[in-house]
């Protein structure tokens, strides 16, 4: 059954009351109006009785006159418009009025002929008089029922006013403010994340359509938040599972930048692998560029069968990423390659009702190419020891060949000439090659502890300046001599074989100023000029180099040249005007020939 809406009711409701209100005006409006000239009509009424005294008085004191003038005012009196309504009122009032106003024509007409005597006037006019007073009363007692009428209506419009909002209060509270008070208390829990809660429809009005409406929106967050929650927590282990995953990643990086991947780190990469993807069968291949054999495989801890026992691995490393089933399992198998080179494969086993995920493929595919390129680096880092103890034997050979291997040459020619002193018996020129050849062998030691030590050089974590600071001290301490050092790279980038070639052209002029100065201090200093370039200085306060210095093999201006070809710079070797001798080497680092 269809209700009224609360708007329609609330209507009726204030309609019921306006109406009560306007109708309780009205009556009283009318009663009022009713009542309004009662008065006038009592305060007449009453004046008809002085004026008949006075009309009877005048009578027999026979003056016409006045008396005439008398007569006509009571007519008047008679005659006023408060008595018209007279008419209209009940029956008893209607009576009086007429007989009363009957009795005084009939009473003027007798007293206008002169035919009734004193007495008969007395009596009359006592007669007409009480009339008077009776109808006074029952004007008197019809004003007195109006007021009494208007007072009830008003009494019972007062009763049914409260009533009847006593009726709509009630009505408000039960059909209006509980309902409103029971879907605010659901709105709140709503807000606070209860969706449990249910509202009792009541009406079919507005309240209960709203009472539903809020049910199924409920309904519908609760389904929807639940929803939410279960995405969440899929999202939640998602991101846990990646945070895993990224963790991984990073830590094998960092492994694989700290150090070659030994057997201990893969074995330890592998049950990590394992933990991370869960899967369980997870083996690790690994061959030579050449080979077609591991010379490695790896596996799991707690992997239950033995390793692949194939003759070859040509088959894994051709062999598609993607699944392919073997026997009881499916394989996958992810290759460790890099730059055309083959490192081995990444073998992966599981059942055959087991899907493997998307991020379980990224994961494997990821970890074989960090392998591969570990595996990458680690052979360009093998390469490049190589080559760097090539190029290092190339410098021993040629520092050999630039001082001992001239001296021994030196040494062998005084051989020659000791031998054939000896022939002659020549005593003379023994004992002048016996000290030739002591000259030679000393100056021959010499250089052997040059080159060990030269050798010996190197440059560690301190960088370029530590080593510059030690190797200035070491000479201060074996020759006696002031070194100083004045380095102003602090904010400039050197490759390592840049930084060896400066430390040994320093290494070198300084020799040179030990052995050959005669000085008591040597600068070095290295500083970047506007230009960009790095210049190196070492400079004495010798007795300078002399002009034919080039043509002498102790100065081994031969070694510092070809190292200055090497950084591709230029060396300038000359006396200073102060006294002295300056080696100035410039060239341009390598991080600005690479941006250029």
């Amino acid at each position: 059954m269809k209700e009224f809406s609360i708007v329609t009711r609330i209507g009726v409701a204030l309609s019921c009351i306006v109406t009560l209100a306007l109708g309780t005006m009205l009556i009283s409006y009318w009663l009022s109006e009713k009542a309004d000239s009662d008065a006038l009509a009592i305060n007449i009424a009453g004046s008809l009785r002085m004026q008949t005294y006075k009309v009877a008085l005048l009578s027999q004191q026979g003056k016409s006159d006045e008396l005439v003038e008398a007569q006509q005012q009571l007519l008047n009196s008679w005659q006023h418009p408060v008595f018209l309504r007279l008419k209209h009122e009940d029956l008893p009032l209607r009576e009086s009025f007429r007989e009363a106003r009957l009795s005084w024509l009939t009473l003027s007409a007798l007293m206008s002929e002169s035919k009734l005597s004193s007495a008969q006037l007395s009596a009359g006019i006592t007669r007409h008089v009480g009339l008077l007073e009776d109808l006074v009363s029952r004007i008197q007692g019809d004003a007195e029922t109006k007021v009494r009428t208007l007072r009830l209506v008003q009494i019972v419009a007062l009763f049914l006013t409260v009533i009847l909002a006593m009726i709509v209060m009630y009505w408000l509270k039960t059909r209006v403010e509980q309902p409103l008070s029971e879907l605010t208390r659901a709105a709140r829990r709503i807000g606070q994340g209860d969706f449990t809660s249910r509202i009792q429809p009541q009406q079919n009005d507005e309240l209960g359509v709203l009472a539903g409406t809020i049910n199924k929106m409920s309904d519908a967050i609760g389904y929807m938040y639940g929803s939410l929650e279960k995405r969440v927590d899929q999202q939640t282990q998602a991101l846990q599972q990646s945070n895993i995953k990224l963790q991984f990643l990073y830590d094998m990086a960092r492994s694989f930048n700290q150090q070659v991947p030994d057997r201990k780190q893969l074995d330890d990469l592998i049950n990590r692998l394992q933990e991370v993807s869960n899967i369980k069968d997870i083996e690790l291949c690994l061959i030579t560029e050449s080979g077609n054999l591991p010379y490695l495989q790896l596996q799991p801890g707690d992997v239950d069968h033995d390793a692949c026992s194939r003759a070859t691995c040509d088959d894994c490393i051709e062999a598609p990423a993607r699944g392919v089933p073997l026997g009881d399992m499916v394989v996958f198998r992810y290759q460790l390659r890099r730059d055309n080179h083959n490192y081995g494969v990444l073998v992966v086993r599981i059942e055959p009702s087991v899907d493997m995920a998307e991020w379980q493929q990224q994961l494997l595919s990821t970890f074989a190419d960090q392998l591969a390129i570990a595996m990458s680096l680690k052979s360009e880092a093998e390469q490049s020891r190589r080559l760097a103890l090539m190029q290092e034997r190339t410098v021993i050979a040629r520092e050999l060949h630039d001082s001992l291997a001239q001296a021994l040459s030196y040494l062998k020619i005084q051989v020659s000439r000791l031998n054939k002193a000896i022939s002659l018996d020549d005593k003379v020129s023994m004992l002048d090659v016996a000290s030739e050849l002591k000259h030679g062998l000393d100056a021959a030691y010499r250089q052997l502890r040059e080159l060990l030590t030269t050798f010996r050089l190197k440059v560690d974590g301190g960088g370029l300046q530590q080593a510059l600071e030690t190797t200035a001290t070491q000479l201060s301490a074996q020759s006696g001599m002031k070194f100083k050092l004045d380095y102003q790279l602090t904010n400039t980038p050197l490759e390592p074989h840049e930084e060896i070639h400066l430390l040994q052209i320093v290494r070198e002029a300084s020799q040179n100023a030990v052995h050959h100065s005669q000085g008591t201090e040597v600068l070095i200093r290295v500083v970047q000029r506007s230009d960009q370039a790095i210049e190196l200085a070492i400079e004495d306060n010798g007795v300078g180099i002399p002009p034919e210095a080039e043509k002498q093999n102790h100065y081994g201006l031969a070694i510092m040249q070809e190292r200055c070809k090497q950084l591709g710079g230029s060396i300038r070797i000359s006396r200073r005007e102060q006294g002295g001798t300056g080696v100035y080497f410039r060239f341009t680092p390598n991080y600005l020939q690479l941006s250029a």
